[in-house]
């Protein structure tokens, strides 16, 4: 009896463990492609963490590519995780989205999720961050903070929503602010990055965005270095320093990619481009520095509040 007993116990342990797991439903095995590497302690590694994290809570068997740049590597990888039994793949960046439009159709068993970009298959789904609201609470803390009242940012690519939300609030903030605006026209070249970090300093700057998940760290270093500020892309940086770092942008990928996972395994995941926002718990404000004096953290997140209630902005509220 005890040992029958036992055997029971078992049993009921493991039962016990696998019900804690997520259904799979139709979710196969899951495979990322990243154009750089998983180890870039910002965009990257959020991709990885999140196939993670898919991994830990469907039980299924995940693979990821590093260095997938061109359709040809693009074709090779999708062709070799296809024969492991991956109908889910993740293409971490908005350069991904045009290569998925042009095989999706040779892989309808696949559907392709890319991001920041433009889907236009049954079997490709982009997934947008809505960046303006981040950008403006990011802008509003740099014009509360700036003792030159001249801020700066250093973009990545035109198109990118935080820029003009960035700009947006800090005119909010201070009508009078100066904002310097640099484009890299590429997420990792550090060294045009600091060159044009160094010009922004030559004319005044004292607080700068930079919203280049490739070069951001170096960025903040070089800031963290002169005694300045820094308003942190993608991650919570504030771990960089929290005398530099007044907040962070924050954009969860990790948990992004747990959602489309179960929409997936649910047969809920829409194609087209679906846009993500502070409403999905996606997109954050970090912490906010202790230089940043009580009643204006206390007004900005009471703002934040409200925008995530009402869908409106500081501005808009005031119409």
């Amino acid at each position: 009896m005890k040992k029958t007993g036992c055997i029971i116990l078992v049993l009921l342990l493991l039962l016990s463990g696998c019900s804690q797991q997520g259904d799979k439903g139709s979710l196969g095995n899951v495979g990322l492609l990243v154009t750089e590497t998983i180890s870039d302690q910002v965009w990257g590694t959020k991709g990885y963490k999140g196939l993670l994290k898919i991994q830990s809570e469907f039980g299924v068997d995940v693979f990821y590519k590093e260095g997938i740049t061109t359709k040809q590597a693009v074709e090779k990888a999708v062709a070799e995780y296809d024969k492991k039994g991956v109908n889910l793949i993740f293409g971490h960046g908005q350069e991904y989205a045009p290569f998925f439009n042009q095989i999706a159709e040779k892989y309808p068993d696949i559907h392709f999720v890319s991001f920041n970009g433009n889907a236009n298959h049954s079997n490709t789904t982009s997934l947008n961050f809505e960046g303006y609201a981040m950008g403006f609470f990011g802008g509003m803390t740099a014009a509360h903070q700036t003792e030159s009242r001249n801020i700066g940012v250093i973009a990545s690519y035109a198109w990118q929503p935080e820029v003009e939300g960035y700009i947006d609030g800090a005119k909010y903030q201070d009508p009078d602010v100066n904002v310097l605006v640099d484009y890299t026209d590429d997420w990792d070249n550090t060294e045009k990055a600091m060159v044009m970090l160094h010009m922004q300093l030559k004319q005044g700057v004292d607080i700068v965005y930079p919203a280049g998940d490739g070069y951001n760290v170096p960025m903040i270093e070089k800031l963290k270095e002169k005694g300045l500020y820094a308003v942190g892309y993608v991650s919570d940086q504030s771990d960089m320093g929290e005398s530099t770092v007044l907040t962070s942008t924050v954009q969860h990928v990790d948990k992004l990619y747990e959602v489309v996972a179960e929409r997936f395994a649910n047969d809920e995941l829409d194609s087209g481009n679906i846009p993500f926002d502070f409403q999905d718990k996606v997109i954050s404000m970090g912490r906010f520095s202790p230089a940043v004096d009580k009643e204006f953290r206390k007004a900005i997140k009471d703002d934040i509040q409200a925008y995530i209630k009402t869908g409106n902005l500081p501005e808009e509220r005031k119409e």
